[in-house]
């Protein structure tokens, strides 16, 4: 369904995408994951014909990127991290804005946006102005929208940015059913670990331009291996922690630190024995974003928190640069 082949993307002396292979399927619900400036949005920029390829290919539904984009567009659909309804139509207006100008046929439009209303519980509402709306019940609309031209892949910005846990939670299982009942492939930026860790079926992260892992979260978070342990003491003899067989991996900061096991159950006695004066001791399994902070070094929650632009207004002040 989405086929990359040495896609690559320079900005003058910048190489912002550096020869990026990908193949998803139809269906595939894929994380796109990566810190700021890392090459998301510039990759997925290119896959929207938004941004033109240095070198290399890209495919949507068979259809080139570079030959084909009107194609590509007719096949795409985005949901923007901001919100983008005309908030003085009603939610039935809104569809049939975006159903005119995909060009659907009078004929199909009333029954593909009943399909869609029903699909995301919105038919009892679907004659209110979205004003009305609660933040959720718009994220949902857009949602609708997205799929409403039936697109091949649907690109999601941040879809749960700043709802509530609950709402959060209802927008998932909306995402998941529209992929299953569409067949469509879905691409995603989040910077909720928990939510890629376990909506996606395959993540990939970025960083400096290029794919650095690519698989299941369950088996990017097995590569890790073992337990780890978070500890705070008064002296941590980090190199001799180091030098230990079944230690596998060291971060420490201050007082702190975190120490990745072969197994806890087999090995934490031997690691405490080690450490005089210690404070507390937590111990817990690898999680996706330890993944993410071994593989770039970042926080993904605190480093693109520290940014508010959406992939799409970056790719967009790309454009209006000439670049």
């Amino acid at each position: 369904m989405i086929e990359t082949v040495h896609l690559s993307k320079r900005f003058g002396k910048i190489e912002a995408v550096r020869e990026v292979n990908l193949h998803i399927e139809r269906g595939e619900i894929f994380g796109l994951l990566g810190p700021n400036g890392a090459g998301k949005t510039t990759t997925i920029g290119m896959l929207c014909t938004i941004v033109r390829p240095t070198s290399g290919r890209g495919a949507i539904a068979g259809y080139d990127i570079l030959r084909h984009p009107s194609q590509v567009r007719r096949r795409v659909g985005i949901v923007f991290q901001d919100p983008t309804l005309d908030t003085i139509l009603t939610g039935r207006e809104n569809l049939e804005l975006h159903a005119r100008l995909y060009g659907i046929a009078s004929s199909e439009r009333a029954r593909l946006i009943e399909e869609m209303l029903d699909l995301v519980d919105l038919a009892s509402r679907a004659d209110d102005l979205t004003r009305t709306y609660s933040g959720g019940m718009r994220r949902r609309l857009e949602l609708a929208r997205g799929l409403l031209h039936r697109p091949a892949v649907l690109f999601l910005d941040e879809p749960t940015l700043g709802l509530d846990p609950q709402t959060r939670t209802r927008t998932w299982d909306y995402i998941r059913k529209m992929a299953q009942k569409e067949s469509t492939t879905v691409v995603l930026t989040t910077h909720y670990m928990e939510e890629a860790e376990s909506m996606c079926d395959r993540i990939g992260i970025i960083d400096h331009g290029r794919i650095i892992a690519l698989d299941t979260p369950n088996r990017l978070i097995d590569s890790l291996g073992g337990d780890i342990v978070s500890l705070q003491a008064d002296a941590i003899p980090s190199d001799a922690i180091r030098s230990l067989p079944f230690v596998t991996g060291v971060s420490v900061s201050g007082p702190t630190a975190q120490i990745t096991l072969q197994s806890a159950q087999l090995h934490l006695a031997g690691l405490l024995q080690m450490i005089p004066q210690i404070k507390s001791v937590e111990m817990r399994k690898p999680s996706l974003n330890d993944v993410f902070i071994k593989l770039t070094g970042r926080n993904i929650r605190d480093d693109n928190l520290s940014s508010s632009d959406s992939w799409v207004e970056t790719v967009v002040r790309y454009r209006q640069r000439g670049k």
